[in-house]
């Protein structure tokens, strides 16, 4: 079962290919709120700073790989790549779900393969591996999971976010504006409600489990009435 919190990690460590000093830190990676008494016991605070390492070291890898490529498709290439989706499927390749710890409901609703969850800790284990082994260690590990997937990242595509920004920008028109119009659901699991907003036209709204994720709902519902092309 995914909730064991003395399960060896050892397995895991060899799939990674790093071994840490500091095990608790990779334990706390896979540390669920829905299994912890305090959330910063969780791994929301490693999830955040693995977030950045992903980010600069996708960066640093497209910057390398394309030198030809303009800004726009680097950013559009880095948007597919550090995805929610793409992190869940590196989780799964690195095998996570076995050693995830969950509390009892997330457990019983298969939370061990839920994609958000599987996005989140391989952005925690990232975090975990930057602490415990360097910035070497982690941009080694990125690189090893990510390379393969440079050029199935085409670029081609925009994420809504920037679909929008893109057609803003294109007609003199301000920036969109994201406004936080409500959030609701337990702590664990909460929905953020967005509006995507631009001077003279109706707001338009987005749900999501992230404000981030609802930000690209809320965009994509305003290309999609606006009958704006491009989003991905």
């Amino acid at each position: 079962m995914p909730r064991r919190k003395d399960a060896d990690l050892s397995p895991l460590e060899q799939r990674i290919g790093i071994v840490f000093s500091d095990r608790s830190l990779l334990r706390q990676a896979l540390t669920h709120v829905s299994a912890c008494t305090r959330r910063a016991d969780s791994y929301q605070r490693l999830e955040f700073l693995g977030d950045r390492v992903l980010g600069l070291v996708i960066a640093d890898l497209l910057f390398e790989t394309f030198p030809d490529a303009a800004e726009g498709e680097l950013s559009r290439r880095l948007a597919e790549l550090v995805r929610r989706e793409t992190c869940a499927e590196v989780a799964a390749e690195w095998g996570v779900a076995p050693f995830i710890i969950l509390g009892g409901g997330e457990a019983q609703s298969g939370g061990a393969q839920k994609a958000a969850i599987l996005g989140d800790i391989c952005e925690s284990i990232l975090g975990a591996v930057f602490i415990d082994a360097g910035f070497a260690a982690a941009q080694r590990l990125v690189r090893d999971s990510y390379a393969g997937r440079l050029d199935q990242a085409s670029g081609s595509q925009r994420d809504p976010k920037s679909a929008l920004q893109e057609w803003a920008q294109g007609r003199g028109l301000a920036t969109p504006v994201y406004r936080l119009d409500g959030q609701t659901g337990p702590d664990h699991a909460p929905r953020f409600l967005i509006s995507a907003t631009i001077e003279g036209f109706a707001d338009a709204q987005g749900e999501g489990s992230s404000k981030r994720h609802a930000e690209q709902a809320a965009a994509e519902a305003f290309l999609a009435r606006e009958k704006i092309g491009g989003a991905a």
